[in-house]
């Protein structure tokens, strides 16, 4: 219930910059214009449930608070964070008397993703019999945490980051509101739209902070940062964020790409990422997608989490630096890791067959009367040092599950492989 004083109490720009309108949303057209999924379904005056899905500031509360004037439903905000059973329990008691009284809720809930899977079960029968129209916001990824069950009743619609034209709009409306430009010289503009990093209610915020300067010689791009704090990157070390990044730079180096590989490590950086785990996933890179392409790769990458264990960061940062650079630029190569997934597809399908007995150590007398060792040829012994005998299981055919690829060292390997093939050929016509 608001008080006699609420309207002269001060109020943030980003508030009273909020849009009145669908319409005068930036930076969501392909949610919200006329085509978009949630403008055609406004338009008719009905919505169904829904999860907004999308990085902060990028205008899920307010579309929610929209989509409720535009569709007349009771607006029921509530957060996940302060809210337990017995607040969800008030709020689908005063739905179902509202709906019995031929009015509908539409329920807002904020950082949906923080409720447990009990709490999110509870929505499912007001959902489902439309007590409630549900309009869950998230900067989690849905897919995982979320239960399928209410997934399945909802829509997901993901919002944009904003980009720099949806960031430029903000600050000309704030200026038109303050009717004034902001104290920025133009390379100082651009700077504070890069600082906001796509939140345009931390854009606002800042804008605020250089209103309240008042009237000031225009900022350069230093003056503007000794004011204003640059937002820190969108990095969540336990959730989507890290395994996005840790993706993009492994997929960077495979498409040997080393500056993008380049880029993805430094923002993984600058989200606080452990470097350990970094180069962890690099030594993981060299033998998955290298290989013997280029044996080295796997040096090069211990030696860089080994560099780095000694003299931990920042220094040690930079030997992380050079082993992406090498493998980056190293052929590539997955012939080792389908190598092991052929080995281990036949070893699951012939299970506890024995090696031939020919190449069994025989310590024992019954163990050579079994006639374990016999017939094994001493490959060392032979001119070519190669016997050419067969090492796998007994009436099992030869299976080739190396294949050697025609980049960098791998074309030497394969001309080994050859050489013995041509022998092992060759003796068996003996």
């Amino acid at each position: 219930m608001s008080t006699l004083f609420e309207a002269e109490a001060p109020r943030p720009l980003a508030d009273r910059l909020r849009p009145t309108a669908l319409e005068q949303v930036v930076g969501q057209d392909h949610l919200l214009g006329h085509e978009g999924p949630i403008g055609r379904a406004a338009a008719t005056g009905r919505i169904q449930s829904m999860i907004l899905w999308g990085p902060p500031g990028s205008g899920k509360t307010t579309i929610a608070r929209l989509l409720s004037d535009r569709t007349k439903l009771h607006f029921e905000p509530l957060s996940a964070v302060f809210s337990g059973v017995a607040d969800l329990r008030r709020v689908f008691d005063a739905a179902r008397k509202r709906r019995g009284m031929g009015e509908g809720t539409l329920l807002f809930v904020d950082e949906i993703h923080r409720f447990n899977r009990a709490q999110q079960d509870s929505f499912l029968p007001y959902v489902e019999d439309g007590t409630v129209v549900l309009i869950g916001a998230t900067t989690e990824n849905p897919s995982f945490e979320l239960i399928a069950p209410l997934l399945s009743r909802c829509q997901v619609h993901v919002l944009k980051r904003h980009d720099d034209a949806a960031l430029g709009e903000l600050l000309g409306r704030a200026e038109a509101l303050m009717k004034r430009p902001l104290p920025l010289q133009p390379e100082a503009r651009i700077a504070l739209t890069a600082m906001a990093d796509g939140d345009g209610r931390f854009l606002l915020n800042m804008a605020e902070t250089l209103f309240e300067l008042g009237m000031h010689p225009p900022l350069d791009p230093a003056a503007l940062a000794a004011i204003v704090q640059r937002r820190l990157p969108l990095y969540d070390k336990a959730q989507e964020g890290h395994y996005n990044l840790i993706s993009a730079l492994h997929k960077s180096l495979r498409g040997s790409d080393t500056d993008a590989a380049l880029y993805w490590f430094a923002r993984m950086m600058a989200g606080g990422e452990d470097p350990r785990y970094v180069a962890r996933r690099l030594t993981r890179f060299a033998v998955e997608d290298i290989g013997l392409a280029d044996p080295q790769a796997l040096v090069q990458s211990l030696a860089a989490w080994e560099t780095y264990e000694r003299l931990g960061s920042p220094e040690g940062e930079l030997a992380l630096v050079q082993c992406i650079i090498y493998l980056g630029t190293a052929p590539k190569s997955n012939a080792t890791y389908k190598a092991h997934g052929a080995a281990a597809e036949i070893a699951r399908d012939t299970g506890s067959v024995m090696p031939p007995k020919h190449i069994l150590n025989a310590p024992t007398k019954l163990m050579k009367d079994l006639g374990y060792g016999t017939d094994y040829v001493y490959d060392h012994d032979t001119e070519e040092g190669f016997s050419g005998q067969s090492y796998f299981p007994d009436g099992m055919a030869r299976r080739q599950l190396y294949r050697p690829g025609e980049r960098g060292f791998e074309r030497e390997v394969a001309k080994r492989l050859e050489y013995w093939n041509k022998l092992r050929d060759a003796k068996a016509k003996d």
